[in-house]
């Protein structure tokens, strides 16, 4: 049984949702993240990204970024920026990109459920990206941006989002990257909680680290609390929950540094051992179980033999491991992906040309377009109780932070 709850938000006023919304903290890096707030007092960024307003160079794990981070949430809070619901609600979020919609419904999920495996997972997180994010939530008080999660789809589910998003919306807006953001408050949440409770699992697609850190922080306020209770507010932590069927996973496309120690000739000659080689115009995989390869500036295209991959190995028939296994491990000598440094990852968001431009520029050697991973297989995976390999699925559009915040107390 998956719990999901009502909150009292902070919430953006709905003239302002625009200017408060920003990108996750976790696609954008300092510098990134201060072009973007340059100019916007208002953005979301200041509060996920603190560090854009201390000087260049500050350490991002230093006391003084946590303590801005409260200090710049305090502020839209203070000038009535972000502003507290009057009861808790459940509300319902979509995003168009592309002519594509894809609608999720706002509420918190508890963290015994994520502990419990009740919420399942496909990835590993590192400890010291957890420490950050459980830093930042006990610093502010509050989940500051909601974890991604999917759920097989329910038809009493999607009836109740069809007819509620036919009221007029809480905000709409189309933010700089093209994406159409509309909310509505849920007039009812009951009918909600009661059709989750009849769900067995949900899964994460995208927020591993916010939601390790958000059961993390939950179980540090329990552990203070000299009375805690099982719905005491600092259980549950923020959640877009949306059907498997509306999502839409890029690539996760590879470049490798060098060709360890092959001459660009040889390494084709190699990768023609591997599977069906042959040149192309199309830097796009039609299919899973090929590979588009730019080397020595031109594109080749790899098509491994289907008979030879497993179909009932849900860790094994994946793109991402297939890759590794015959071709970056034994060819190029790729060990641990999470730790070589010879290995990058480039989300299918920016794609093939951005491959062709780093290789052309020498930044890499050798560029791997993927086809991206389904969501059958991320469900089977976390199903299993197994792990994808790193950099396994890119998600988009990625959700924004800022538009509604659950505080702990």
């Amino acid at each position: 049984m998956l719990r999901v709850k009502p909150f009292a938000a902070l919430r953006p006023h709905p003239s302002l949702a625009s200017k408060v919304a920003s990108p996750p903290y976790d696609v954008v890096d300092t510098d990134e993240a201060r072009a973007i707030a340059d100019g916007n007092p208002l953005s979301f960024l200041h509060v996920v990204r603190p560090e854009i307003d201390l000087p260049d160079g500050t350490d991002i794990h230093a006391d003084e970024v946590y303590a801005k981070a409260a200090e710049n949430f305090r502020r839209l809070i203070d000038d009535d920026i972000l502003v507290r619901e009057p009861e808790p609600r459940i509300y319902l979020y979509r995003q168009v990109r592309r002519h594509q919609a894809q609608i999720g419904i706002v509420a918190c999920c508890h963290i015994d459920d994520y502990v419990n495996n009740i919420i399942r997972k496909h990835e590993k997180t590192r400890r010291d990206k957890e420490d950050d994010r459980t830093r930042h939530v006990l610093a502010i008080n509050a989940n500051a941006g909601p974890v991604f999660l999917t759920y097989r789809d329910r038809p009493d589910l999607t009836q109740l989002v069809e007819t509620d998003v036919n009221a007029r919306p809480l905000f709409h807006f189309v933010a700089p990257d093209g994406v159409t953001h509309t909310a509505w408050i849920a007039p009812d949440a009951a009918p909600y909680v009661e059709a989750f409770r009849t769900i067995d699992a949900a899964y994460v697609a995208d927020g591993h680290h916010r939601s390790a850190s958000a059961a993390r922080a939950g179980a540090a306020r329990r552990a203070q609390d000299p009375n805690p209770t099982p719905d005491a507010e600092y259980n549950w932590f923020l959640a877009t929950l949306f059907p498997a069927s509306q999502l839409t996973i890029l690539p996760y496309n590879r470049l490798v540094a060098d060709l360890n120690g092959l001459t660009p000739a040889g390494a084709l000659a190699a990768l023609g051992t591997v599977g069906r080689l042959s040149p192309t115009s199309d830097p796009v995989p039609g299919r899973a179980g090929v590979f588009c390869l730019y080397v020595d500036g031109g594109w080749h295209r790899l098509e491994l033999d289907e008979s030879t991959i497993d179909a009932a190995d849900p860790i094994g028939s994946l793109d991402v491991s297939l890759l590794h296994d015959r071709v970056l491990g034994p060819l190029f000598g790729i060990g641990d992906p999470r730790t070589d440094d010879r290995i990058n990852f480039v989300g299918g968001i920016r794609g093939t040309d951005e491959l062709k431009r780093r290789v052309d520029a020498g930044k890499a050697a050798l560029a791997v377009s993927m086809h991206p991973t389904s969501i059958e297989q991320l469900l089977s995976v976390s199903d299993a109780g197994a792990i994808m390999p790193p950099k396994s699925t890119w998600f988009e559009p990625k959700l924004r932070s800022g538009l509604f915040v659950h505080t702990l107390d």
